[in-house]
């Protein structure tokens, strides 16, 4: 028994001091890396943007990327400020030839693709050249492709040009086989949210408003597709509308690319613009590596900052996780700002659908009172609807492209009666026992009386009417008129300028500029970016479970993985939801 024990104790201690010297070489590998970060690029070099990531607002650090390693073989994100850096640096770098836009599908909001798109339509200013390739080109990757100097396509491939529609998921049927009733509390005839739970197709305000902005969206992307190509907006309009290009020939026939090619052919006419002989190696420079190319770009040492704030993701209250954004955790970095004398300004850059109606208040009590002190500026990326528009709405300056998804002012809560599914289903009998008939309010294991009912919908009207107040008073504008806005209805950015509830069309870029420009310091600031990121330890340590985590669950669900993530939202929905009525996916 004692030589167990001593072998057990062994072997424990044994384990201890293996993970304590892999955490060392990792940290030493790890400082060797960041030491070694700085990369050069050799002449005659072409940036590769291959966007097969998707793409967040910020550059996730990933550590184990960083010294070399991929657990598990995940795939992590690119981040938009990374990408658009990118892209700056490559017009300036004298080794940088052009950039070889290589790709399929792209994960991104069509705002971040909007503020990718600028940059190479920038990067183009240089005299360099932009080439870009594709097997199969989705909506997204031909919006950016469509500034390319040279657009190859696939003989055997084809580019999706049919525009836009939005499929709604109902799941009235589903609950009335298992006898399951959700009870409905809203405001708002636009506010959808809640009619996958009692209607088997969208309701006709809900047709009215999807039809309006994606309408919106296209007929933008379309004009701007059109500036690129030399072709006439109503010309593409019957493009797009009639399907006219099923081939690569029709392609180039209507003139969406300009070369029917494969991929080797793409690269021979690169080497033809880098000026170098077919048999010599292209150097295509990844995103990855370029990224740590050093910038010419003298860095300021200015005392004077503008803390550029990013809020991404649901919003849910507490502390959040950095996949949302938790109220109580970016009321603290806002707070912040706030109280850092050298933070002149605030821009408080915005991609969320909305979430908790009290996360999104704590965050608006910051903002209000910052903006007493400093200004503060919102910035819209492709998404900043209900609880999003919240955040933003009394800020000094809301900032948006025209196809951002903003809006959708509403509230709803929804809670379900099981009662009968435990029952007839399951046959299990749930019985209450209170000190009062309040007492287990709210309860999914029985009906909801008329008075409980009255009570939560009371709830619900205060909410709306405190939304539509807190805004009506950021927008210069009176109640009555911030609710014909209102109603939970969706806008694009486009209708939303008209409707004053965007002040100006422009990106992140356009709103630090306008941050500085009301502070004072146009030519004499730094950023300063929050919530602050975690250690490189922090990261390790957590990133190594959540992926792995993650991982396990992604092989194991399959194609049914997408809908465990919507599962893992909705299990965060807690109490009243200023939640944009739709998750909006365009390929």
């Amino acid at each position: 028994m004692l030589n167990f024990l001593k072998y057990v104790l062994a072997t424990i201690v044994g384990l201890l001091v293996f993970f304590f010297i892999s955490i060392l070489l990792l940290i030493g590998i790890a400082a060797s890396a960041s030491s070694s970060d700085e990369v050069s690029v050799a002449e005659n070099s072409v940036l590769e943007l291959k966007f097969n990531k998707p793409i967040t607002e910020r550059d996730p650090k990933d550590p184990l990327a960083e010294i070399g390693f991929s657990f598990g073989g995940l795939s992590s994100t690119d981040g938009l400020d990374e990408i658009k850096a990118a892209i700056r640096r490559a017009k300036s770098d004298d080794n940088v030839e052009g950039i070889f836009l290589n790709m399929t599908f792209v994960d991104a909001g069509m705002a971040k693709l909007e503020e990718i798109r600028n940059e190479l339509i920038d990067f183009k200013k240089s005299g360099k050249f932009v080439v870009s390739y594709t097997d199969l080109s989705t909506e997204k990757a031909y919006y950016l492709a469509s500034v390319a100097d040279r657009i190859y396509l696939n003989p055997m491939g084809t580019v999706e040009f049919n525009g836009m529609s939005s499929e709604l998921i109902f799941f009235k049927r589903l609950l009335d086989k298992l006898n399951i009733e959700a009870q409905i509390f809203k405001v708002g005839t636009y506010k959808s949210a809640v009619e996958p739970f009692f209607l088997e197709k969208a309701s006709e305000a809900n047709r009215e408003q999807l039809n309006s902005f994606l309408n919106s969206i296209n007929n933008y992307q379309l004009q701007q597709i059109a500036k690129s190509r030399g072709i006439s907006t109503q010309e593409l309009k019957n493009v797009q509308d009639n399907l006219l290009v099923r081939n690569p020939e029709d392609a180039k026939k209507f003139k969406l690319i300009t070369d029917i090619g494969y991929y080797d052919e793409a690269l021979t006419y690169i080497r033809e613009k880098v000026g170098i002989e077919e048999t010599d190696k292209l150097k295509l420079v990844e995103l990855s590596k370029y990224k740590k190319v050093k910038d010419n770009i003298e860095v300021s040492t200015s005392k004077n900052r503008i803390a550029l704030i990013y809020a991404e993701g649901d919003i849910v209250d507490g502390e959040g996780d950095d996949g949302n954004i938790g109220g109580n955790r970016f009321a603290e970095a806002i707070r912040k700002a706030r109280l850092d004398e050298n933070v002149k300004a605030v821009v408080l850059r915005i991609s969320s659908p909305g979430g908790s109606a009290l996360a999104s208040d704590v965050i608006w009590r910051e903002v209000q009172l910052t903006k007493k002190v400093k200004p503060v500026i919102a910035s819209m990326s492709d998404v900043a609807a209900s609880g999003g528009y919240y955040i933003a709405m009394g800020c000094d300056t809301i900032v948006a492209h025209p196809n951002t998804i903003t809006g959708s002012i509403g509230v709803f809560g929804v809670i379900p009666n099981v009662q009968g599914f435990l029952n007839e289903k399951l046959g299990i009998t749930v019985d209450h026992v209170s000190t009062g008939k309040f007492a287990d309010m709210p309860t999914i294991t029985r009906p909801m009386t008329e008075q409980e009912k009255e009570i939560m919908q009371n709830q619900i009207n205060q909410i709306y009417d405190t939304f539509t107040s807190k805004a009506a008073q950021g927008r210069g504008m009176s109640q009555d008129q911030l609710k014909e806005y209102a109603s939970g209805r969706v806008w694009s950015g486009a209708e939303a300028k008209e409707r004053k509830l965007v002040d100006v069309f422009g990106g992140l870029e356009e709103a630090i500029a306008i941050a500085a420009k009301k502070a004072g310091i146009q030519d004499d600031y730094r950023l300063k970016e929050l919530p602050a990121r975690k250690t490189f330890m922090e990261e390790f340590l957590g990133g190594m479970s959540a992926q792995a985590k993650e991982q396990s669950i992604k092989a194991e669900m399959g194609e049914l993985y997408p809908y465990y993530k919507l599962y893992q939202k909705a299990s965060n929905i807690k109490g009243a939801q200023a939640r944009m009525p739709f998750d909006l996916v365009v390929q």
